[in-house]
């Protein structure tokens, strides 16, 4: 057996073992690449570990330790408040307030779960007094995630970037962010109009509640929000109501990153954790500890599946399976089995380990087929991650931990579980559709 086989198999491996067993899929791609690196491809341990990318993992611990201070200090819970009191009353508006919020936070550094654990309670919250849909607004609020999520200072779009460039691809940043914020904006407004939204239309709250406040409604269905002062607790689920001198430098903390890394083109992981540093320092009691809060599980997964990846491709598994699809018939067939592959895999484990994994295997068709690399990594991208829906990821399982009193468990359940299999049945064929086929 080649070298190419045994990496695939223990591929396989890791994400049947991950999918099955509560371990972090990090943590067995390091065993894998151990054992691949030095058994089937004499490789020695500080090879293995040399395909570690220093710049990714500081550019997750940055942004995310950025991100927790933002959350500590209530900045986050501004953003929803401001968001929420801006329908004024129209209860159809809430949903796409629900769908932009995540959207934001995902897009300037939120790991999607995280964004989905902090909105997903409010949003169901919403849909209970309203009489929303509930699986309307759960998705709504994974859709968001999904579609903020691959911008180029997001989590995911870092991922994606950094994959494309280690493998000499053009660099298409925008291509693939527009091109998921589309996709999930359409996904929404298909849900919109199947789900009930258009009799929302006619429905009016006065300021949100008809007999409480703002503050009540985002404690509604379990949300519990927490504002903090300097060196002081809020009471739980109160907000200030004006923007305090450490919520206005955490907001131009954000703005400041983007900019810096933007449009000066300086690394976005030390620009994110030199703000967050800053930040630390003129609140040190504060946030003291919110480098805990720091995306680690992230971190292990995403250094430890970058490891494998680099294994992968010293195998030779991605030009393998490349040339495999691409001997289907046409390269465009071989784009659409990637696409499903791509979306089955991560409706059961993460899109995060997925995505450094499929991408490479994409190269051979790039590069032979006449396929514009940046749709077909578009494609891609979207079709693994579109399906986070799925209640066995971590984003479905949020919106199924949150369901509101006003549904039964095993009917929400089974309505996120049959719309997950219909998004993962169709989507990666409509994706393959519209981003693939135009650019072959």
């Amino acid at each position: 057996m080649g070298p190419e086989w045994v990496a695939i198999l223990a591929l396989v491996a890791l994400f049947v073992i991950g999918t099955v067993l509560p371990i972090n899929m990090g943590a067995l791609a390091y065993v894998a690449a151990w054992l691949v690196g030095m058994y089937a491809l004499d490789l020695s341990e500080k090879e293995i570990l040399a395909g570690v990318s220093g710049d990714l993992i500081l550019t997750l611990i940055g942004v995310t330790y950025l991100f927790a201070i933002a959350k500590n200090n209530g900045t986050v819970d501004l953003i929803v408040q401001s968001a929420v009191r801006a329908v004024g009353g129209r209860v159809a508006l809430i949903p796409w307030v629900m769908f932009a919020v995540t959207a934001l936070l995902t897009a300037i550094g939120a790991a999607s779960p995280a964004a989905c654990a902090i909105i997903g309670p409010i949003a169901l919250g919403f849909a209970a007094r309203y009489k929303i849909n509930p699986l309307m607004m759960g998705m709504f609020v994974v859709h968001g995630a999904q579609g903020g999520g691959f911008s180029p200072i997001s989590i995911y779009g870092t991922i994606t970037n950094s994959v494309m460039e280690d493998a000499n691809l053009p660099s298409s940043e925008m291509t693939v962010f527009l091109s998921s914020l589309v996709v999930n904006l359409v996904m929404a407004t298909i849900l919109f109009v199947l789900f009930g939204g258009r009799k929302l239309i006619s429905r009016r709250a006065d300021d949100l509640d008809s007999g409480g406040s703002l503050s009540e409604e985002l404690h509604h269905g379990g949300a519990t929000v927490t504002a903090r002062g300097t060196g002081a607790s809020a009471p739980t689920g109160t907000l200030a109501r004006g923007v305090r001198r450490d919520q206005m430098l955490t907001l131009v903390a954000f703005v400041g990153v983007a900019v810096v890394a933007l449009v000066f083109d300086k690394n976005i992981g030390f620009v994110a954790i030199t703000a967050a540093v800053i930040l630390a320092m003129l609140s040190p009691s504060e946030h003291k500890d919110a480098v805990k809060q720091v995306a680690w599980p992230t971190v292990l997964l995403v250094a430890g599946v970058s490891t494998y990846a680099a294994i992968l491709t010293e195998s030779g598994a991605p030009t393998f399976v490349g040339n495999w699809a691409a001997g289907l018939g046409a390269a465009v067939i071989g784009a659409l089995v990637l696409c499903y592959v791509g979306g089955v895999v991560s409706a059961f484990a993460s899109s995060t380990a997925l995505l450094p994994v499929i991408i490479p295997i994409a190269v051979p068709l790039i590069a032979n087929g006449g396929i514009s690399a940046g749709l077909f990594v578009a494609a891609l991208a979207v079709a693994s991650t579109i399906v986070d829906v799925s209640p066995f990821s971590t984003n479905g399982a949020l919106m199924l931990a949150n369901r509101p009193d006003t549904i039964t468990e095993p009917v929400y359940y089974q309505q996120i579980l049959t719309y997950s299999v219909v998004v993962v049945v169709v989507g990666p064929l409509l994706v393959w559709a519209a981003l693939v086929l135009p650019g072959w």
